[in-house]
């Protein structure tokens, strides 16, 4: 800031006339905003509030404008703005069989091609963004999560809206935090508060919002973080009853809690939601893994589980989009038994199906389908055998809900507030918290996972341990080989092979035969025996002779975590690269180094916390520290040529071999870590006097640099 202020002045003592200069102008306004700008950031608390309010702001309207987008595409679909389940039985079979699958084929291409984050419910995502990537989401991901959710519900997609809403929301609140670059603490704050502004729209209920963004997202109940959640909360319910009304989600009648007697069934309805959520989370993962291990494209996938709510829509339309028709249903008793059983079970597979093959959608609204059903189902057993001290059947859908969320979710906290905020009644509270923690004890003992992390935990990410367990089973042998290694013909003599093997770069020769399929490796120590002979030997032995054909390869989308393993087992340090297991061609080659080099870059990408934190105190210092396997990370100052030019321009990791991991930078930031401003690169900023670059690479590198 002072830097450009002098620069300013000393323009106007030089050329007076620059004070009437447009673009003279332009650059004071400038300087008054970021000063402005810099002054709010100082008083933490005052540019929290208003970042709050501001996140709670466009969530609304986010949410708001998202409700809109899926009558849009109801109508598109159906010609109707709500499914309900009485016009989707005037409509051909056909149509309830064949307009699910075109509206996955159109997910499926924004999903594969365009955007891949805006696969499944969103909120997984926002999990794994707070926890490991500092709060960092894609902007795009506002848009292309609300279409592609919108058009998988509109077009009857088994999926509620409340999970994309929480995922525009948390976007929402990375854009703000991105545009005021913040540190990862106060980012995983904003996503928080976009989160909790969603739910608050979406059920009228600001209380639960809140508490759901610090249960799920954020698994924080800090004083510190609650503050500007609270407040986004508030600020996105006054908002959506301002345009929506103030009434609840659903249309709930009054409860009645007639006798202590009822705890008992309430226990049993408890003891029950476990049982099917648990049910609901195997159901779901066993559909994402047979979905992702077919050969079919990626992008027809959704199709085909549309395809499968479709068969079912043709004879239960009840399944189709978010469901709310069937909640009221079974909150005032509409419906008999036997038919909120077939709901129930069709409501998983549905959603299962749409979900698990790649749609984008809630898994919250559907949750609460199936613990409504439940609980009517119970509430009409407990009813009919004690009809003198039973509640209708409608006060049991009520606590299903809440129960079934707790059961799938893992939230009890926040499924017991969003019940009671759509009731406002006390009466609620007994059998409600009763039923809620029984099913999450339950649920959470026979799954580890909530139907949230069972799709992280299958790529091996642990949120509750803070930390991706194993980051290699992530990436694949593709991104990190050399492409087109040197090969050598199997009737290669020994003379030219030894010369290829003293003279070249690779640590051994890759052995094909004529068709081009990998034969084996020969390595020096392979040849150790026969080297004494060499030149007797010359033109008599061939490379086939000599040749190791016990040496594995790997696949290009095989996992580094893979690749460490035989690693180990064969104790290589390289291993080649086929094309398939049939053609075996030769595409590449791939290293111990390259793989422990793209595991520490992806460590500190990824792990922003931490241990990182203490090690950019010590950095800032002057010294190198050594991260692993002879990689290191140093601060260096920039050279006076750099000012001006963005961090493509200088190309560092071209010309010098290293790594920009973060810039430290004193103007127009907020703390970084360890009370330093940061600012993370990217391919287009542009080096201001007095930045500092966190960089990583090669000690030797480093040291040519740093002198």
């Amino acid at each position: 800031m002072k830097q450009t202020i002098s620069k300013l002045l000393k323009k106007i003592f030089t050329k007076p006339e620059t004070l009437f200069d447009r673009g003279f102008l332009h650059d004071l306004e400038a300087v008054k905003m970021r000063e402005f700008v810099a002054n709010i950031k100082r008083s933490h608390h005052t540019y929290r509030v208003l970042a709050a309010i501001l996140i709670g702001v466009m969530a609304a309207y986010g949410a708001i404008l998202f409700r809109y987008l899926i009558q849009i595409s109801h109508f598109s679909f159906y010609q109707s703005m709500e499914l309900s389940s009485s016009w989707l039985l005037s409509l051909p079979w056909y149509q309830r069989l064949l307009i699910p699958a075109f509206g996955g084929l159109v997910v499926g291409f924004i999903v594969y091609k365009v955007s891949p984050e805006v696969k499944g419910s969103g909120i997984p995502e926002v999990m794994e963004s707070v926890a490991l990537k500092g709060g960092i989401i894609r902007f795009r991901v506002l848009f292309t999560k609300a279409v592609a959710a919108a058009i998988t519900i509109g077009s009857g997609g088994s999926a509620g809206r409340e999970g994309p809403i929480v995922h525009i929301g948390s976007a929402i609140g990375a854009a703000v935090g991105q545009v005021f670059k913040l540190s990862s603490k106060h980012m995983r704050t904003f996503v928080a508060c976009g989160a909790a502004a969603g739910i608050a729209a979406t059920f009228n209920a600001p209380i639960a919002g809140a508490l759901f963004a610090m249960e799920v997202i954020l698994v924080d109940m800090s004083v510190i973080s609650m503050s500007p959640i609270v407040i986004a909360s508030v600020i996105a319910t006054v908002i959506s009853r301002h345009y929506l009304g103030d009434f609840p989600a659903f249309e709930v009648p009054g409860f009645e809690f007639k006798n202590a007697f009822e705890l008992i069934p309430y226990s049993v309805l408890g003891l029950l939601s476990a049982l099917v959520a648990t049910s609901f989370i195997a159901l779901f993962k066993k559909t994402s893994t047979t979905f992702d291990s077919m050969t079919i494209p990626l992008w027809i996938r959704p199709a085909l589980g549309g395809l499968g709510v479709g068969v079912i829509g043709i004879f239960i339309p009840q399944v189709f989009g978010v469901g709310y028709e069937t909640i009221n249903e079974a909150l005032w008793s509409k419906a008999a038994p036997l038919f909120m059983l077939t709901v129930l079970f069709s409501k998983m597979i549905a959603t299962s199906l749409s979900l698990g093959s790649g749609g984008s959608g809630g898994i919250f609204a559907p949750s609460l389908v199936i613990g409504s059903t439940l609980g009517a189902m119970v509430g009409s057993v407990s009813q009919s055998l004690f009809p003198e001290i039973t509640a209708t059947p409608g006060a049991y859908a009520l606590v299903g809900m809440g129960a079934m969320v707790s059961g799938v979710t893992h939230a009890p906290i926040a499924a017991i507030l969003i019940i009671f905020e759509l009731t406002n009644d006390y009466q609620t509270i007994p059998p409600l918290m009763l039923s809620c923690v029984i099913a999450v004890l339950l649920s959470s003992w026979m799954s580890k996972d909530s139907i949230y992390t069972v799709k992280l935990s299958s790529r091996g990410i642990k949120l509750y341990e803070g930390k991706d367990v194993n980051l290699l089973k992530e990436i694949k042998v593709r991104e990190v080989m050399v492409k087109d290694p040197d090969v050598v013909c199997a009737d290669t003599s020994f003379s030219e092979l030894l010369h290829l093997l003293l003279e070249g770069d690779q640590p051994y020769a890759i052995v094909v035969d004529k068709q081009k399929r990998y034969v084996g490796t020969i390595s020096l120590n392979d040849i150790k025996e026969v080297l004494p002979e060499a030149d007797m030997l010359g033109e008599m032995i061939r490379a086939i002779d000599v040749t190791n054909e016990q040496t594995p390869f790997v696949l290009p989308d095989d996992s580094l975590d893979l690749v460490m393993h035989f690693f180990g087992k064969h104790h290589e340090t390289d291993l080649v690269v086929c094309d398939s297991p049939e053609k075996k061609g030769v595409i590449g080659l791939i290293t111990r180094s390259a793989v422990i080099t793209t595991y520490n870059k992806r460590i500190f990408n990824e792990d922003l916390t931490g241990g990182f934190s203490s090690i950019m105190s010590r950095v800032g210092h002057g010294r190198l520290i050594e991260i692993l396997g002879g990689i290191h990370m140093g601060e260096i100052d920039i050279p006076t040529s750099w000012i001006g030019r963005s961090i493509r321009q200088i190309n560092l990791r071209q010309k010098h071999g290293l790594e920009v991991v973060l810039i430290h930078r004193s103007q127009f930031s907020l703390e970084g870590l360890e009370g330093r401003p940061g600012v993370f690169p990217s391919p287009d900023l542009v080096l201001e006097p007095g930045d500092k670059l966190l960089v990583m690479g090669d000690i030797k590198n480093l040291n040519q640099f740093r002198r």
